[in-house]
């Protein structure tokens, strides 16, 4: 069973996970409607890294290392929308857990089935994937996820050696 509950709560915040709900209500749905005409996920994945590549390639620090990009990734918004836990941030390693997933809430709202939220998670972070993919001295891993049913999602930055 998926346990995916905010504990903190502004109306800044609350916005800001309005908008990523939003965001991944249409995923879902285009990705219905794509299997409903015999398209398997490839083309989200791929759609999503690109998107990930772009905003790596534009909204992201290019030079600093881990150190620069950290406060950029998991800015304010983010932190409190995300409820991250930021555990270690240096220019070896950003590691995060998410403690809230809004991707997560928005899904279930739509009354999705549990089994069905992993691989959306998987196509989501596509997108960070993607990000990471655009500078070739970081590696990117996840770990748990929330969409899995674990108690937080493991983000794991670091750099190659």
């Amino acid at each position: 069973m998926i346990k995916n509950q905010p504990t903190k709560s502004s109306p800044r915040t609350d916005l800001q996970r309005a908008d990523f709900e939003h965001r991944a209500i249409w995923m879902a749905l285009l990705l219905e409607e794509a299997q409903k005409k015999g398209l398997d996920t490839s083309f989200a994945h791929e759609a999503i890294r690109r998107c990930g590549v772009f905003h790596g390639m534009n909204k992201y620090p290019r030079e600093g290392g881990l150190t620069a990009f950290a406060p950029a990734f998991a800015n304010e918004d983010v932190v409190n929308t995300f409820e991250m836990e930021i555990l270690e941030s240096s220019d070896e390693k950003l590691s995060i857990d998410f403690h809230y997933c809004p991707l997560v809430a928005a899904w279930q709202k739509l009354g999705l089935p549990e089994e069905a939220l992993p691989e959306l998670c998987d196509i989501a972070m596509d997108g960070d994937r993607g990000i990471i993919s655009t500078f070739p001295d970081r590696e990117f891993h996840l770990g748990k996820t929330i969409a899995k049913g674990d108690d937080v999602c493991e983000i794991r930055i670091s750099k190659k050696d």
